[in-house]
């Protein structure tokens, strides 16, 4: 799904023009991105949490050539799956439920 998709479906289902559609896809998406920027935990009830964590600095390896190479510490945008999101992948075969053997 791509953000056209997204704006598509908000057309579906309100019946805005694409313009506006399009404005209220981006004014979310912009909020989102701001506060995360700011280091805010987003949490989306029933979706699922986006929060700012800190990235370790550690030793890598250059795929072609083998040397190590330092990656730096910097920070990273994690998503955590909530309730409902995760059930849902779960009935997806996701993960296999030890009781059914």
């Amino acid at each position: 799904m791509i953000k056209q998709d997204i704006v598509h479906h908000v057309i579906e289902r309100t019946g805005l023009p694409r313009t506006k559609a399009e404005a209220a896809v981006d004014t979310v998406f912009e909020g989102l991105k701001e506060a995360l920027a700011a280091g805010e935990r987003i949490e989306l009830r029933g979706f699922g949490v986006f929060s700012v964590r800190a990235r370790k600095t550690g030793i890598g390896r250059n795929p072609r050539t083998g040397t190590e190479v330092s990656i730096t510490p910097g920070k990273a945008v994690r998503f955590k799956p909530g309730k409902e999101l995760h059930t849902l992948t779960e009935g997806n075969g996701a993960k296999s439920s030890p009781a059914a053997s």
